[in-house]
């Protein structure tokens, strides 16, 4: 029996090129997924033809797929006080956007990025102003989606109240297409206890950046602690967070249709990790 398609998938690989993706995605019983559009330890940026985006769109709509995001470079830093690592970032990340655009990607997930030099406020300043400039250049559909962090080092986006600031930094028409991209594994690093506060996780998610805002989850469970600051992900229900957290999400009616996708490991059979870990999802939605 074929496993329903609804509003979760995973990170699945685009090697072969992006319109290999879709197939992958079904593979696994989703209509939802999330890819890199190219290396994401390298700067080197492909170019993807429109003849590309014709063969990805199409595979699309043969498996069915609803909603597509991508994830940006690991290498790139808009919140950097290097100048030329800033201008580089810049350019890599306007990169993503276009290929976004060229696939008809829904998103373009993005960590918000490092202040090394300690300074918090001006990271988001720089951080909002490279995201502006890239929406500035690529006009058109993809949402950009800031990735709330784990915390670590000086990485910003750890906080709310961070993700606010960087979308304050923006003006009103480029702020239209940024969202957030909400990271279980990552929200309890940084301290959002989705375990014994749940609700109070979610109050304070809508006072300060709005349900509106919320475009994407990432569903990992954590090998650490709350409040350990450390980006580990875990299988769902086998780390810290459990089951209770993702019962709960599954069966909560204000997220039913966000997109929900998994980056959990994978081991040597990545097929079957992520089968296993959609049907345990879809489990929590009936009652315990």
């Amino acid at each position: 029996m074929n496993p329903p398609r609804d509003e979760l998938g995973a990170h699945v690989s685009a090697q072969g090129g992006a319109p290999n993706a879709p197939a992958r995605a079904a593979e696994i019983g989703s209509a939802v997924f999330q890819l890199f559009t190219k290396q994401p330890n390298r700067w080197a940026e492909p170019e993807l033809s429109a003849a590309t985006g014709e063969a990805f769109r199409a595979a699309r709509e043969e498996f069915g797929i609803r909603a597509v995001a991508s994830h940006d470079s690991y290498l790139i830093n808009l919140a950097s006080p290097d100048a030329a690592l800033w201008e580089r970032s810049l350019d890599c990340f306007m990169g993503e956007l276009t290929r976004c655009e060229v696939l008809g990607a829904e998103f373009l997930v993005t960590h918000p990025g490092n202040a090394t030099d300690g300074h918090l406020d001006a990271g988001i300043a720089r951080n909002a102003l490279g995201v502006t400039r890239a929406l500035e250049q690529v006009p058109g559909e993809t949402r950009v989606l800031l990735e709330i962090t784990a915390g670590s080092g000086t990485s910003i986006g750890a906080t709310f109240e961070n993700l606010a600031a960087i979308l304050d930094g923006m003006p009103p028409t480029v702020r239209a297409r940024v969202g957030v991209c909400f990271d279980t594994c990552h929200a309890y690093a940084a301290g959002y206890d989705l375990v014994q506060d749940y609700e109070g996780v979610w109050d304070a998610f809508d006072r300060i950046l709005g349900f509106h805002r919320l475009g994407l989850f990432h569903l990992n469970d954590s090998r650490h602690p709350l409040g350990s600051r450390k980006d580990r992900h875990a299988g769902i229900g086998e780390g810290t967070l459990g089951e209770t957290p993702f019962r709960r999400l599954m069966q909560d009616p204000r997220f039913v249709a966000v997109p929900k996708v998994l980056e959990t490991p994978k081991g040597d059979d990545g097929v079957t990790a992520d089968r296993e870990n959609l049907a345990r999802l879809r489990s929590y939605r009936r009652s315990a």
